[in-house]
């Protein structure tokens, strides 16, 4: 019979190192607590330096390993340099997990190319050329995962966010291809499809539209960060070692329906 301590080895993260993208706030905040909680040192990257750093000293002072390196993931330059700078530090890569995003919204007829760029550029460019950067370190690390935090509107008809609905829908079919590509090095790749969460993304809307999409799936709230991050820990940990190329979705029933 297996022991309640064998089931939480399968969710120890023990010194592999996690680089979490838009870590600074919301989901990926949580997903960087939580993998620091299982012992990962992680990477907390995004746009404002301060927000980034902030995290790191949280997550030192509550013990655990944490670096802050800004970044912008809309721009490959910089992508090349986080990983750099993530094996300068902290000396390899075992995961990568693709949360920043761009939920720019705009609706058709009145896209730009300005705006096509800016959406396409960071939520599935992005991801795409971090993955290229980090493979080799991935390929090395005996633990590869990547996890590409999409989104539950990737299934649905993304009404206003067309862009943020179809980059996502992308990145879905570039994680099923990372998993077919990448196995026979033993790296896995999932994707993440939050639901309606409780982040500044979502608090940003009027209080209407907030109450619609809270209201939206059958659970009938938004999630908190942390539920979202217990999935992104399951994604990476061992305890998904059967899993790769599929979509993992919490979205309290929004696309039962």
């Amino acid at each position: 019979m297996r022991t309640r301590a064998d089931i939480n080895h399968q969710f120890d993260l023990t010194d592999r190192v996690a680089i979490v993208t838009g870590g600074s706030r919301g989901i990926g905040r949580a997903i960087a607590e939580t993998f620091a909680a299982c012992g990962a040192r992680v990477v907390i990257a995004s746009r404002k330096a301060d927000a980034c750093t902030a995290v790191a000293d949280a997550i030192g002072a509550e013990g655990g390993t944490a670096i802050a390196v800004p970044t912008h993931t809309g721009r490959v330059d910089q992508l090349e340099a986080l990983v750099a700078t993530t094996v300068d530090q902290l000396g390899g890569i075992d995961i990568v997990v693709n949360n920043a995003a761009n939920a720019l919204g705009l609706p058709i007829g009145a896209i730009t190319p300005e705006a096509w760029e800016s959406s396409y550029g960071t939520n599935l460019r992005g991801p795409l050329f971090l993955v290229q950067h980090a493979l080799p370190l991935l390929v090395a690390s005996g633990h590869g995962n990547i996890v590409n935090v999409i989104s539950a509107g990737a299934f649905t008809h993304g009404k206003y966010l067309s862009m943020y609905c179809s980059a996502k829908a992308a990145v879905l079919q570039m994680t099923r291809a990372m998993a077919a590509e990448f196995a026979e090095f033993g790296i896995r790749a999932n994707a993440l499809a939050p639901g309606t969460t409780d982040t500044d993304m979502v608090r940003n809307n009027d209080e209407a539209a907030q109450h619609a999409m809270a209201n939206a799936g059958l659970i009938k709230r938004m999630a908190s960060p942390e539920e979202i991050a217990n999935g992104a820990l399951f994604l990476a940990s061992d305890a998904s070692s059967f899993m790769t190329g599929q979509a993992l979705v919490i979205d309290g029933g929004l696309t039962t329906h």
